[in-house]
């Protein structure tokens, strides 16, 4: 029943998270689309009421008329339109997510025993915990001050986006030899996510409150607060792409079960900045495909990278086992989880609904065993002890 209730709530908070996440990226997309796309006003009477640009658009049968004024109008109205309650609760229902989904059972989703740091292949439940905290809030920590440091006033913005380009690289890497793959994928999908949603906490929102209350107070508001603002809603829409790549990257293990995952996940944040960035362009008015091509060229290179070797005979297997043999493997390690009925308490149903009680059941997943066994990302934690010599034997498996 604890299983059943816990496996309820994550599907609850999920829908939640989507939800949210769907209407705070939407509205971000959209308002970075319409930044782009606004041109000086044609009307005199708007340029004397200081609009700075101006969009018409068609949607859903009606027309409408954006404005942007280059400060601020001569009066604000009372029902001002806010945005911050979507973002702070797509981060909120997501970290509700990480600590029902990993940080209750962190010596089976988090901990790695077959990393090469032994140290981090010896964490206790607890410190992969606080180690999992501390790489969250260190990566807003790192990414604040280069935003501070590099490009205070917003104009080296350039160095500033390579620095945080390497700074990911430098995350991606960290997190696979720190934790399992799949939690290293999502912990680097968090950083950037907390990141955003940290912008808009402690910048976006700040910065507008004190622009509404100079202008309410008669007083001119300070253009730093717009810029600043503007320049972290502008990282926000180049992180959105790769954290929603990383945040479904979970059901995919020929990504993060792979000795160069790190090299995969940083070839996908980059394709997917990449592919922003021509529609960031493109509301602008200006066409470069080179931008979605070079996007579409690194995960090519994702793929090559991460594509699979031949199985063959392992060594120390002089002949190829048989599949019922392997079957014999899987009921002693597998099953417990892998079952229509799982006897693991962690477990009210298969997870990812992989089944494997009967023999036809495990040949059907042949190839996908022999992955994630041979990397040996599975069995979780190896919680069921599974030898060397039975991954061999797995892999070994035609």
């Amino acid at each position: 029943m604890q299983a059943y209730l816990i496996d309820f709530a994550n599907l609850l908070l999920r829908w939640l998270h989507v939800i949210a996440a769907i209407a705070w990226i939407g509205e971000s997309i959209y308002f970075v689309m319409l930044d782009n796309s606004l041109r000086t006003p044609k009307a005199q009477e708007g340029r004397d009421r200081g609009v700075f640009g101006e969009m018409w658009a068609v949607h859903g049968g009606g027309f409408y008329h954006n404005q942007k004024y280059a400060t601020a109008p001569a009066k604000l109205p009372a029902d001002l339109h806010w945005s911050f309650w979507k973002a702070y609760t797509t981060w909120l229902s997501g970290f509700a997510l990480f600590v029902i989904l990993y940080m209750v059972n962190p010596g089976f989703y988090l901990v790695d025993p077959a990393s090469d740091w032994q140290w981090a292949a010896g964490m206790s439940g607890w410190q992969a915990n606080l180690l999992a905290l501390a790489f969250l809030i260190g990566g807003w920590v790192v990414y604040n001050e280069l935003c501070k440091r590099i490009s205070p006033n917003m104009e080296r913005d350039g160095l500033l986006s390579l620095a945080v380009a390497v700074m990911m690289i430098v995350v991606a890497y960290l997190s696979t030899q720190m934790f399992t793959g799949r939690a290293a994928f999502l912990l680097t999908g968090a950083v950037m996510a907390t990141a955003m949603s940290a912008n808009v906490f402690f910048w976006i929102i700040p910065g507008q409150r004190r622009m509404v209350k100079a202008m309410r107070a008669g007083e001119s508001p300070n253009p730093l607060d717009g810029k600043r603002g503007k320049q972290r809603s502008v990282h926000n829409t180049y992180f959105t792409l790769p954290v929603v790549l990383l945040m479904i990257s979970n059901h995919y293990s020929f990504a993060y079960s792979h000795d160069l995952a790190w090299v995969i996940m940083t070839l996908f944040i980059f394709a997917g900045a990449l592919i922003r960035q021509y529609f960031v362009l493109m509301h602008g008015g200006s066409h470069k495909p080179a931008y979605p091509v070079a996007g579409v060229a690194l995960i090519v290179i994702a793929v090559w990278v991460g594509a699979p070797g031949s199985t063959g005979a392992a060594v120390g297997q002089a002949t190829a086992p048989d599949s019922q043999e392997v079957h014999t493997i899987v009921t002693q390690r597998c099953v417990q989880c892998h079952s229509q009925t799982p006897t693991h308490p962690g477990f009210s149903a298969p997870p990812a609904g992989h089944v494997y009680d009967q023999l036809d059941q495990v040949v059907s997943e042949k190839e996908l065993i022999q992955k994630v066994v041979a990397s040996g990302y599975m069995p979780l934690g190896n919680i069921t002890q599974m030898s060397e010599e039975e991954r061999n034997t797995i892999a070994a498996w035609e």
